[in-house]
């Protein structure tokens, strides 16, 4: 499987720099300080782009640089500044760019390890304490947002985050949406669909799930809308996969294609029957167009084929 980026966000002295060397080692993986990049480029330490140009000047160098990173090479590992996932358009080019890992701490111990580090242009004031939680507060929604995970690594070493990061980092997070009458399953014309009820189809998705060591949500729905709800919502949750069963707005729900359209993660349409050797108006799809893969006429292991193709990917 292609490597992800994985950038690490945090509050200053949060660990970035030491988790990222650490994990740079273990997955193998070059690792780079957004900082640093910015530091090259200006010919200037970040002390001295705040004192002589100013931080809203340092911001726009961190956007500017979020917008490039994208076109690199993939499998890095980015070590960001501070206050980089504050500004809105910045948390949504760092989802974009990879798997995003909030380092949590508390402010103690920030302080414990900043005391007396005359570098950190954000903590030269009368209260340094005071200045890290209220700065921390502030921050503390622009971080969770922005992260697909969230680590509090106060009582932890850099070798137990690392490995943590390493255990869940490359965990997919697949959709599988059901449309009308899915939820009839057992009910609906068993000699076309089958015997096996709703909640068979739900365990078997669960036990594949368990095997495989992902994270699959399913969601069915009867309304047009509310499918489309949950395909935009896709867009900002993470899901990296989807796996949809129209039902019979497979023929016609344009708007349900252009929801679809709207993610660029790999997606499967798959059908239980074989859609080809029923009524005519079934064999035609207007969404499987905007989807990677077709799967039809397989039964329930039809999904599982599906989450099998999206995993490979």
């Amino acid at each position: 499987m292609r490597r992800k980026n994985i950038i690490l966000t945090g509050f200053m002295g949060s660990g970035k720099t030491s988790v990222g060397l650490r994990l740079s080692y273990r997955l193998r993986m070059p690792v780079e300080d957004t900082d640093k990049l910015i530091e090259r480029r200006a010919g200037c330490s970040v002390a001295e782009i705040f004192a002589e140009k100013g931080e809203d000047w340092f911001r726009e160098r961190e956007t500017e640089l979020l917008r490039e990173l994208p076109d690199r090479k993939q499998g890095r590992i980015y070590s960001l500044g501070g206050g980089t996932p504050v500004r809105p358009g910045n948390r949504e080019l760092l989802r974009q760019l990879g798997k995003v890992v909030y380092l949590r701490v508390r402010p103690e111990t920030v302080y414990e390890r900043l005391k007396g580090d005359d570098t950190r242009p954000l903590l030269q004031c009368t209260d340094p304490l005071g200045r890290i939680r209220q700065l921390m507060e502030s921050r503390r929604e622009a971080y969770e947002s922005a992260a697909h995970l969230v680590l509090d690594t106060d009582d932890m070493s850099v070798d137990e985050i690392t490995e943590k990061i390493a255990e869940e980092i490359y965990r997919m997070k697949l959709l599988v949406i059901n449309g009308p009458n899915l939820n009839f399953l057992g009910i609906r014309e068993k000699s076309v669909y089958g015997a096996e009820d709703y909640q068979y189809l739900l365990d078997l998705i669960r036990k594949k799930a368990e095997e495989t060591g992902n994270d699959i949500t399913v969601f069915q729905s009867n309304h047009e809308g509310a499918i489309i709800d949950r395909i935009q919502e896709a867009y900002f949750d993470g899901t990296e996969g989807i796996v949809i069963n129209p039902g019979a707005y497979t023929h016609y729900s344009y708007a349900i294609r252009d929801a679809l359209a709207s993610i660029t993660v790999p997606k499967v349409e798959i059908h239980i029957s074989d859609i080809t050797k029923r009524e005519d108006f079934r064999k035609v799809s207007v969404t499987a167009p905007v989807c990677d893969r077709q799967i039809y006429g397989q039964g329930l292991e039809g999904y599982l084929q599906a989450i099998d193709f999206i995993l490979n990917r």
